[in-house]
């Protein structure tokens, strides 16, 4: 890929995950900012999301937070961040925050973080974009995930070529370099619709 200029994470708000995956959060950000490289994400102050921030921001990072006037009011928006951008939508939301990013990291999280990682999947099965994705399955959280990207492959529902449109790591630590180093995986949209390899 080209420089690594800006990375999104997606990640839970939730203040009701344990403290562990703030700090697994937090040490993302401090990773990123250490890196030089901006931190796109959901703008919230609180749970994993505030906890990437402020890692980011510890570490003299630059951070944009993209939210809706409706989040905003229940998740906060972070007051220290260096852009904030209030959209009028999640669909405008997600594509902002898409366009703003260079890869994409998929950290634990529950239902939002699920739209959004599975989104941007789609757009790069489709040939929209081929943008770097990386999966931190800490403490295996996300194996029920692979299970079911197993299952899809299997029953023939995607193809061997869409398993590599996303990569897993076990820290935080293999991020950024699984970033620059993983091959460009980039999809002709007519092969979605033809038979699988």
């Amino acid at each position: 890929m080209g420089a690594l200029k800006s990375i999104c994470v997606y990640c839970s708000a939730s203040v009701k995950v344990e403290d562990h995956y703030k700090t697994v959060a937090k040490n993302m950000g401090r990773l990123i900012g250490e890196a030089g490289v901006r931190l796109v994400y959901g703008g919230a102050r609180i749970g994993m999301m505030g906890a990437v921030s402020d890692g980011v921001m510890n570490s003299d990072g630059i951070v944009l937070g993209v939210t809706t006037k409706h989040l905003g009011e229940h998740e906060g928006i972070h007051d220290g961040l260096h852009t904030l951008r209030i959209v009028d939508d999640m669909h405008a939301r997600k594509h902002m925050m898409f366009e703003e990013a260079d890869a994409f990291v998929i950290l634990p999280g529950g239902f939002g973080t699920l739209d959004e990682f599975f989104e941007v999947l789609t757009w790069k099965q489709i040939g929209l974009h081929a943008k770097p994705m990386v999966i931190v399955n800490y403490e295996k959280f996300w194996d029920p995930l692979k299970i079911i990207l197993n299952s899809l492959k299997n029953e023939g529902f995607i193809s061997s070529k869409d398993m590599e449109l996303c990569h897993f790591v076990d820290t935080v630590e293999e991020v950024i370099p699984a970033i620059r180093t993983m091959p460009v995986v980039k999809i002709d949209p007519a092969e979605k619709w033809g038979k699988n390899p």
